[in-house]
């Protein structure tokens, strides 16, 4: 019995269908690779001083392959951003899962503080961009959206562990939470091996007795820190 063969016809519609696919497959690497020389260029000079010229040098392209894909420096740091945020709120929704109500307060503050202090150390990129003076307005725009849904959840939550604090307290005292995260995450940044783990310990006792004596601590309910 003979083989059957495909048309001519067919063999050449189904290669013609592979090709945008390919062509796109491509240029997602591409993307990737321009994204990734973006991050390393923005950490070691900051936005202000990053050029196209540069994040096209650090990627080893020329500067009419990267503008075949972003226009400007400003649109390759929109792109970077949104990908950064994407995963940040992938990390809030593992950090803030909820736990068992009775884990000890330093341990659930620590195991946040962990998750969050991970993620920047593997994407210095992230603070670099977000924490810079002129950041592109889109970006500062989903960065303070952001960051106050989360100062939101927090004030829910302290709000019913501390049910006699009036509003204003509630609010303040998110807001210094997460002052003192920030704040002790670019100190932490700015150190390396065992100093930098004696950082991310002191940002954990800070928050632990700052908490603690409200009556966070004594209800043996660290939820609050740990709840989507």
């Amino acid at each position: 019995m003979s083989e059957e063969r495909a048309e001519p016809g067919t063999q050449e519609s189904e290669e013609a269908k592979d090709r945008p696919r390919r062509r796109q497959a491509r240029g997602e690497r591409r993307i990737a690779q321009l994204l990734e020389a973006a991050a390393s260029v923005f950490c070691t000079t900051g936005y202000t001083a990053a050029s196209t010229n540069a994040i096209a040098r650090e990627a080893g392209v020329s500067p009419g392959t990267l503008y075949q894909f972003f226009p400007n420096k400003e649109a390759i740091a929109i792109e970077l951003g949104s990908r950064l945020m994407h995963e940040m709120r992938e990390t809030y929704g593992e950090a803030l899962a909820p736990v068992d109500p009775a884990t000890p307060m330093a341990e659930a503050i620590g195991a946040a503080v962990d998750r969050f202090i991970t993620f920047n150390c593997e994407h210095p990129e992230f603070f670099a961009l977000m924490h810079g003076p002129d950041i592109p307005g889109r970006v500062a725009e989903q960065h303070d959206a952001l960051h106050a849904t989360l100062l939101s959840r927090i004030e829910g939550l302290l709000a019913s562990l501390l049910p006699d604090r009036p509003p204003a307290d509630i609010t303040r005292v998110a807001q210094v939470s997460l002052g003192v995260y920030k704040a002790g995450l670019e100190l932490v940044l700015a150190h390396e091996g065992a100093e930098r783990d004696a950082y991310v310990q002191e940002i954990k006792d800070v928050l632990t007795r700052y908490l603690e004596p409200m009556g966070a601590g004594t209800r043996r309910d660290p939820s609050w820190i740990h709840t989507p």
